[in-house]
């Protein structure tokens, strides 16, 4: 394995390592999730305090988007191959990217509409909280983002794996 292989490896095993013990011991400590009856959604808002569990996912996040990074740069610094290679992956990428543009238009009008409903069920109904909204668009748009990034990688990185 390489150096950066191991690097990798070891930050992996250090967070699933630590972190479950240092969640419990936030959690033990008080900073359990705590509800109270509110009349509206700023006093609820006031009310709750978020446990140390949740730190886990935009901790993570943070992680992977490193490795991401980590891993794209080694692709991008791979050889590409020879003329042939090169002009040939160049036409698997075209064909993969008109695939996904495709995929995207179709999703795209689903997208909408249930944003749309979302919306009215939060905003104008009040049958749901609002964050939900909101977390579908940036749920939505950071899928889109990781499907996009994660195809350009890919066809970036197979004529340097052949």
């Amino acid at each position: 394995m390489k150096s950066g292989a191991w690097v990798a490896l070891l930050a992996l095993v250090l967070v699933c390592g630590i972190m479950p013990q240092w969640v419990s011991a936030q959690t033990d400590s008080g900073a359990q999730l705590t509800t109270a009856a509110a009349t509206g959604a700023e006093e609820m808002a006031e009310n709750i305090k978020i446990p140390a569990i949740w730190w886990v996912a935009p901790i993570g996040s943070l992680f992977a988007l490193f490795f991401a990074w980590f891993f794209y740069s080694q692709v991008k610094k791979a050889n590409p191959g020879d003329a042939n290679m090169i002009e040939i992956a160049g036409h698997v990428r075209e064909g993969a990217m008109a695939y996904l543009k495709r995929q995207y238009k179709v999703v795209t009008v689903f997208f909408i509409v249930v944003s749309a409903l979302l919306f009215l069920m939060g905003w104008v109904w009040h049958v749901q909280h609002q964050i939900v909204f909101v977390a579908f668009l940036t749920g939505g748009f950071f899928s889109g983002l990781c499907g996009y990034l994660g195809m350009r990688t890919a066809t970036l990185a197979s004529n340097r794996t052949a």
